[in-house]
């Protein structure tokens, strides 16, 4: 007996690459199989549209239903509980497999389609259609219920739905305008268009699937014809409309799709909309008028936590008040009255320009004039002297502060007022002699490099070791000896390495490739500079001088006097930052193996916590585990000519080369040139040092290489002392920072090694009365939950 079967094809469409963040295939196998109550079987898993850099992924997933099934409420269903994909449910009528056996093939499928012709046809009116749309949308028909290839169908009963049912159904497909879409259609984006442009890495498997789809079609066009002069006019007219009807259906939902997919991609997604569990895009169903809202598998959504809502809140009440004037402050580093007047232009609500006279010291004489004197804090309101913090608070008590606020908001700052610091200004990074051999190389470079083989092997962006030396002779008109030792003093300072660092540099078939030219240094390291610096790399201790003069500033600058809460808004358009920006990029030719034990702790300290704001200000706070890994491991710097990620900084150089938590391998192998820079042994206190701009994480401090030791001991101090180790002497109840159940290896064995170790850190009565109950009882020692929300 023969069936007649609907196939479901569900395009899921995902805004990352990772696959692991994706949502299991699985979880919509079941899903579907719980709401239509019968067995889904996966036909086709594939994934196209990806590439190196970022490109969405299709997942193709077959599903034979019956008749009874509402095929928006489906749709629904899927787009409301995985909120991070968006689905696409193309309708296709397709004859099951159960056929005549002694009939030969084309038979079969001539028989079958007239009498799906002869169902239809009895049950929906014609309607006049002109000739040419009848001809398009019979063709459209016809790939429709043409077989698929190789899908084997479950045999089942065919059990014909009452004529009122598919009278519902056709008048709903009727209620879409046909013409209005085909006016609108030259203006709309298709989906196949989308992924045309993204799909290059597949060409070939697309242009076979274009020739069985070619030959298919012309298979279908000669059953087709045949039908075609068996079945009269009302027949014609019943497959035309439901072609129709089917495909602005698909086309509606096509634009649905492609808008969503898009604003994901662009990262505009709505926040309100988000956290609410609502998209913009959602199209409303005339099937679901009249019916129970009510889903049990909305629950499953992901909803926003409330304390960031209560946070969005408290931001919109402080913003800064908007006014055409201009106020500078001017401070230096370690000034405790700079820090109070800082706070009480916030709590005004009054944004200013802050000018820190150690960052630059030609603004020192500027205010030496201005005012007759290097007093700080000074406040200008345009070009006019308001005073210090103490005046501040004068003007406050007396009322005239407002009316000086008032004169801000309206007027403009006159050519006398003090100037904001523009770009470089003060700042040695655009200063030095010049390299020489920075000049042979930009020399060499567009002569030399290009895509080769070597072994086996494409690498991109390459020059052979002997074409570098027939350059090194011919423009510096040196023998090929004198030329081989050029660029070996080339190599040695980092300019370029062999592509699988077998050796220093030969003469021969030996492939190089320079260092901003690294698939690696050039995709995932963000401080690799545009182009070749011509200028002497200076050494580490001078450029982790600098570095750490900008970090301080923009601590006392841009975080709470506590350095638990950041500014990130105002860091970004700070030229603080942007002067953090230009010293990185000196980074990458630098000597790193003869720095000091104390020079490491310090300097790797202060660069991971800004390399950690620097991540967050450029891909945004990871959301979840997988965005907080990609965090971890792939946002890098290249230094001394080596990448470095924070992992690599943490578990490589602070702990000696130790694994990370959940990986079973070392950051640097045996042959990781990098383990020459890794400190001999573990040091456990830089974990209360490492901020990742979390709430649950140590404050925000500058360290210093002499006094590190000290500093570190403080830092592990205030940690425990503020929450980190909450003990319960009556209780006998320790709860302990989850930070000693990630890195509890560095502290001691087992827990009550753990608890000693972190003990000594309390205050003395407290650190005492917990060793003695130590030693007679039990402690229960619990690991504090860890609350990765932004420190804003």
């Amino acid at each position: 007996m023969d069936e007649v079967m609907k196939t479901i094809k569900v395009e899921i469409f995902y805004t990352s690459r990772a696959a692991s963040d994706r949502p299991p295939m699985l979880a919509v196998v079941s899903m579907l199989e719980g709401l239509l109550s019968v067995e889904v079987e996966m036909q086709a898993l594939m994934a196209v549209l990806s590439d190196e850099e970022q490109s969405p992924d299709l997942l193709r997933m077959m599903a034979d239903i019956d008749e009874e099934f509402e095929l928006q409420e489906i749709i629904e269903t899927l787009e409301s509980v995985f909120d991070t994909a968006v689905f696409l449910i193309d309708l296709r009528f397709q004859p099951s497999s159960s056929t005549n056996m002694e009939s030969s093939p084309k038979e079969q499928n001539t028989e079958e389609e007239r009498k799906s012709a002869e169902i239809i046809a009895k049950e929906v009116s014609p309607k006049q259609q002109n000739v040419e749309e009848e001809k398009k949308s019979a063709e459209i028909i016809a790939k429709e219920v043409s077989p698929k290839h190789n899908v084997e169908k479950k045999e089942e009963e065919f059990t014909r739905k009452p004529v009122v049912e598919i009278e519902e159904e056709e008048e709903e497909m009727e209620s879409i305008d046909i013409h209005e879409e085909e006016e609108e259609g030259d203006n709309n984006v298709s989906l196949d268009e989308i992924m045309s442009v993204d799909s290059s890495d597949d060409d070939d498997d697309s242009e076979s699937s274009a020739e069985i789809t070619k030959a298919c079609e012309e298979t279908v066009v000669d059953e087709r014809s045949g039908i075609s002069q068996e079945s009269n006019s009302s027949t014609s007219s019943a497959w035309t409309e439901k072609a129709a009807a089917i495909k602005n259906f698909v086309r509606a939902k096509s634009e649905v799709a492609v808008h969503t997919m898009i604003r994901r991609l662009s990262g505009k997604l709505s926040i309100d909309n988000a956290a609410h569990g609502t998209k913009d895009d959602e199209v409303e169903s005339p099937k679901t008028e009249g019916k129970s809202l009510w889903n049990p598998l909305s629950y499953l959504k992901m909803m926003q936590n409330d304390e960031d809502l209560v946070y969005r809140e408290e931001e919109t009440v402080f913003e800064p008040i908007v006014m055409k004037g201009r106020i500078i402050l001017y401070t230096r580093l370690g000034c405790e009255e700079c820090r109070g007047c800082r706070l009480f232009l916030h709590e005004k609500r009054l944004r200013y320009v802050e000018i820190n006279i150690d960052i630059y010291p030609t603004r020192k004489v500027e205010l030496e004039k201005i005012s007759g004197g290097d007093v700080v804090p000074m406040v200008f309101f345009n070009e006019k002297l308001v005073g210090s913090f103490k005046e501040l608070k004068v003007l406050e008590e007396s009322g005239e502060l407002e009316e000086k606020i008032k004169h801000l908001i309206e007027e403009t700052p006159p050519r006398e007022a003090p100037l904001p610091p523009f770009s470089g200004e003060d700042d040695a990074s655009s200063k030095g002699p010049v390299d020489e051999l920075a000049l042979i190389v930009l020399k060499m470079k567009p002569c030399v490099v290009k895509d080769r083989f070597y072994k086996m092997r494409r690498f991109k962006n390459c020059f052979l070791g002997s074409e570098a030396v027939d350059f090194l002779s011919a423009d510096q008109r040196l023998e090929r000896d004198g030329a081989v030792e050029v660029a070996r003093k080339l190599a040695s300072q980092l300019f370029f390495q062999h592509v699988l660092e077998e050796n220093l540099f030969e003469d021969g078939n030996h492939l190089y490739r320079f260092l901003d030219d690294d698939p690696i240094v050039s995709s995932q390291c963000h401080n690799i500079p545009r182009g070749i610096i011509d200028l002497k790399p200076r050494p580490i201790v001078e450029i982790a001088s600098r570095l750490r003069l900008v970090y301080r500033a923009i601590l006392e600058a841009y975080t709470s006097p506590d350095g638990k809460h950041v500014d990130y808004r105002s860091i970004h358009g700070s030229e603080e930052f942007a002067r953090y920006l230009r010293i990185i990029q000196e980074l990458h030719r630098v000597e790193l193996e003869d720095m000091q034990r104390e020079e490491k702790l310090a300097f790797f300290i202060n660069l991971y916590n800004m390399m950690a704001i620097h991540s967050i200000l450029v891909w945004g706070h990871p959301a979840g585990t997988f965005d907080r890994t990609k965090m971890f491991m792939d946002f890098k710097y290249v230094i001394g000519g080596y990448t470095y990620s924070l992992s690599a900084i943490q578990n490589g150089i602070l702990r000696g080369n130790q694994r990370p938590m959940f990986n079973p391998m070392k950051p640097f192998g045996v042959k990781d040139k990098r383990s020459k820079v890794a400190l001999p042994y573990a040091e456990p206190l830089t974990h209360f040092t490492l901020v990742c701009g979390t709430r649950s994480g140590p404050p925000l401090r500058c360290f210093t290489p002499g006094e590190i030791d000290k500093e570190l001991m403080e830092a592990a101090r205030d940690f425990l002392r503020c929450g980190g180790l909450r003990v319960d002497l009556n209780a006998k109840v320790a709860e302990i920072s989850k930070i000693f159940d990630w890195y509890g290896v560095d502290f001691g064995n087992g827990k009550e090694e753990i608890l000693k170790h972190a003990s000594t850190f309390l205050e003395p009565q407290l650190s005492e009365a917990l060793l003695d109950c130590l030693v007679d009882t039990q402690f229960e020692v619990k690991y504090q939950p860890y609350d990765w929300g932004l420190n804003n």
